[in-house]
């Protein structure tokens, strides 16, 4: 096992804009930014980003259970730090938040529990050139025998398909248990994570659901039954060099900073050091609604990854989660420099019936922060009356809901 790396260490930053004044003064989209305060908390209301899809840099393209959108930390970033200042996410996801600070000339520290999250993150943040992923997929020996266990994911796969799967898995899984596991090797795993399930011929397996929640056995043999479907023949590499000549065609970040992503709890990431974080832009799991490990447990079989060591935080009750949220800022208000920020983003949650954004200020009670508002990014052109909850969907986050805060 390799030695821990030293935690990172930045110099103070610099970047004193105001963000109140910003946020009140914001639009872009020819309407006026709506303020009150409910209950001391100051609120801001406006479309602060466009709600089109795809407008953000190529490498952002994967797909994740619950993400948030590149334009949401590139809003804080570019407002609240300067490049070559360290930009954090301790639940990052697929990294969105560090990889757009690596986009922006920023350093991207990205930290999640699971570890197929730095799986997802790591190589887009130092991406390897398409030529040499092309000559990779050229040395793979994508001939495998498919045990029992294996062969009942037929019902997502082609034979041959899977056969090349099983033979990129243990392919992939034999170079890190050797140490050989390199920046391409790890180019080709976040990818080929990425084209386990979809519902197109760019995915590898039939049709089946949206690629951030991987159904189980039983319901795509439904699936299959409804539609009158089999799996057909996927050219695997044929499908990775693709996938990866979009995600590296607007290019690469800037210059080779120090860029890092970790695994460990989001309380407790003694990989950063103290003061060494200018802007935490982060969105942490919301109660019990989505449920990480069911919907990734495909990918985590292609990973290598035993769903029951992963321990993600799922709570049912508003107090305990206002608990593990208040462990969570004992540990920014040690990695964030004085003067830096905080960009917590707690969407909706039933239907707008639980005001997370309440027990994040209650949570950093007697912490070194200074509640700056709530920013809600209503991208519907809605009433302010609605915001409480936003009666665009019937159901699902309709919303960004942001508390800001300041590190003193």
């Amino acid at each position: 096992m390799a030695a821990p790396q030293p935690a990172i260490a930045f110099p103070a930053g610099t970047a004193t804009r105001d963000m109140l004044s910003d946020l009140t003064a914001f639009a872009a989209f020819d309407r006026a930014t709506a303020e009150f305060a409910d209950e001391g908390i100051p609120y801001f209301i406006n479309e602060f980003w466009t709600a089109r899809q795809r407008q953000s840099h190529n490498l952002h393209e994967i797909s994740y259970r619950a993400c948030f959108k590149a334009e949401l930390p590139r809003f804080f970033i570019e407002r609240l730090t300067e490049p070559g200042e360290a930009v954090y996410d301790p639940f990052m996801g697929r990294g969105t938040t560090p990889l757009e600070a690596a986009l922006l000339g920023r350093v991207g520290l990205g930290n999640d529990v699971n570890p197929l999250s730095a799986m997802l993150a790591r190589s887009r943040l130092n991406p390897p050139v398409l030529t040499d992923v092309a000559r990779r997929l050229v040395e793979i020996d994508w001939r495998a025998r498919v045990g029992d266990a294996d062969r009942e994911l037929e019902v997502f796969y082609h034979r041959d398909t899977l056969i090349e799967l099983v033979a990129l898995k243990r392919w992939l899984l034999d170079r890190e248990w050797k140490g050989a596991l390199d920046p391409v090797d790890d180019w080709i795993r976040m990818v080929a994570l990425n084209r386990l399930t979809g519902h197109s011929s760019g995915f590898f397996s039939v049709y089946t659901m949206p690629p951030n929640q991987a159904v189980g056995l039983e319901s795509q043999r439904k699936i299959n039954a409804k539609r009158n479907q089999a799996p057909e023949r996927r050219d695997v590499r044929a499908i990775i060099l693709k996938k990866s000549r979009n995600l590296l065609s607007d290019g690469a970040p800037p210059g080779r900073l120090p860029h890092r992503v970790t695994t460990a709890p989001a309380h407790d990431n003694r990989a950063i050091g103290a003061a060494a974080v200018s802007l935490v832009v982060t969105s942490p799991p919301f109660l019990d609604i989505v449920d990480y490990r069911g919907d990734n447990w495909l990918r985590c079989w292609f990973a290598g990854i035993d769903t029951e060591a992963i321990v993600i935080d799922r709570h049912r009750k508003a107090e305990d989660w206002e608990a593990f949220v208040r462990r969570t800022f004992v540990d920014l208000a040690r990695v964030v420099r004085p003067g830096g920020h905080v960009a917590f983003e707690v969407g909706e949650v039933r239907n707008g019936s639980v005001l997370l954004e309440r027990h994040v200020v209650r949570a950093v009670a007697g912490l070194p922060f200074r509640l700056l508002g709530v920013m809600v990014n209503d991208q519907r052109f809605t009433k302010t009356a609605n915001c409480w909850g936003v009666a665009n969907n019937a159901r699902g986050v309709n919303t960004n809901r942001i508390v800001i805060l300041s590190r003193s």
